[in-house]
């Protein structure tokens, strides 16, 4: 990777003070060298482009996870996730949607809706996919592999958790093209700077996939099958099911979650192998090497770069951060993983690793649902693609999207 400053990063040393726009492109294609920067000088530090207290250090934002004075519910602001204000009636459709997303709820109402998910996720379930992800991923590369060439985002990292998702939900496959606009213009909302027009888009998608949702779950009520929305429809904890409006959001965010995150983390392993100067063979030999490999590829180069929360009271952090109720902070997930007081050579890819404890997943009970799910699905995947592609390489330079802190590139082509 570029070792290069990003143009815009100004930093004040005295009051811990950065502007930095996460849209310079210097920036949003390699935020690493910036990250080495701010760890040099300090762990915490006032995002003025965002507008609030961001942490990087992999201890604190290990914490700060976990910290119950912080959650993800809207309390005590009149500002949204990203930290806007003013009128939101045209939003009403996606903020219906996230109103029941277990993301975005703390206990009790979250232990509830987790709890009736969770069993669908727990690593045994997962495991028994392997085979069907291992021959999709087979049949992806039979498509392509004649060619001597492909992209690899549209050709490989896209289709393989889109697809297993939607047959875990028992939603047709064929949909996957219509799902995946929908979540594009959902997750849309979460990006910074958004504007009117995409925030149009945001609720016109949440409104059409809810209709999508709430026609496949009458189908279900009326003809159960083996799939996670029959499941779903079915799951009592505490002797409460759950209501259609959160059914269709929790299908919703696992449909989004289920995908967006995997797609991004499969382009930056790839990438990340391949520039490494590792050979691949060795990498992917056997389970545990892949599972070690995967997880310094996580740890690496991640898919998500912030997690927000909400202080519930008036919270003394030290260093002069006083937080009051409804105040959001940051918590910089990619930039703890490469944390030097946590990692040796934090920037440098070493699938060996002793220190591996990467927060790619989160901390705490919002700790990925679908963590065992993404994990099995780049193990399978990567070493598929390198076992049937041994002499892989980069066709050009890798781009990444323009989506800072959902972190992934928007085109991957490669040859062989």
């Amino acid at each position: 990777m570029s070792s290069s400053r990003p143009s815009s990063f100004h930093f004040e040393t005295n009051h811990r003070r950065l502007w930095l726009d996460p849209h310079d492109q210097t920036f949003f294609q390699n935020p690493y060298p910036a990250y080495g920067r701010l760890h040099a000088a300090t762990p915490s530090f006032f995002w003025e482009n965002y507008g609030f207290w961001c942490f990087i250090g992999y201890d604190a934002v290990n914490k700060l996870l976990r910290d119950r004075r912080f959650g993800r519910e809207k309390r005590n602001s009149v500002a949204d996730s990203q930290g806007n204000i003013g009128d939101r009636s045209h939003l009403k459709d996606f903020d219906h949607v996230e109103k029941f997303s277990m993301l975005e709820l703390e206990p009790p109402a979250h232990t509830r809706l987790r709890t009736l998910v969770n069993r669908a996720f727990v690593s045994r379930q997962v495991d028994r996919l392997r085979p069907r992800i291992e021959a999709l991923a087979h049949d992806l590369i039979d498509r392509f592999e004649s060619r001597g060439e492909a992209e690899l985002i549209a050709d490989f990292a896209t289709p393989i958790p889109v697809t297993i998702i939607a047959e875990m939900l028992g939603v047709p496959v064929e949909s996957a093209p219509q799902l995946l606009d929908w979540s594009h213009r959902i997750v849309s909302m979460y990006m910074h700077g958004r504007n009117g027009e995409s925030e149009e888009r945001a609720n016109a998608a949440a409104a059409e996939f809810s209709g999508f949702m709430r026609d496949y779950a009458r189908r279900r009520r009326a003809d159960p099958r083996d799939d996670l929305l029959s499941l779903l429809l079915a799951a009592e904890a505490d002797g409460a099911k759950l209501s259609e409006d959160e059914l269709v959001t929790t299908a919703i965010l696992l449909l989004n979650a289920g995908h967006e995150a995997t797609v991004h983390q499969t382009g930056n392993a790839v990438k990340t192998v391949l520039e490494g100067g590792h050979d691949p063979a060795r990498l992917f030999d056997d389970p545990e090497s892949v599972a070690k490999t995967v997880e310094e590829c996580l740890r690496f180069d991640a898919p998500l770069h912030m997690f927000t929360r909400y202080a519930y009271e008036e919270i003394d952090l030290g260093d002069g951060i006083t937080l009051q109720p409804g105040n959001q902070i940051g918590l910089m997930l990619a930039a703890a993983n490469r944390d030097p007081r946590a990692f040796g050579s934090p920037d440098v890819f070493m699938p060996n690793r002793t220190d591996q404890k990467n927060l790619s997943f989160g901390a705490g009970i919002h700790f990925c649902v679908g963590a065992p799910l993404a994990r099995l699905e780049l193990q399978v995947a990567l070493k598929v693609l390198f076992d049937r592609l041994p002499n892989l390489r980069l066709n050009g330079q890798s781009i990444y999207r323009d989506t800072y802190h959902f972190h992934g590139l928007e085109r991957l082509h490669v040859t062989w």
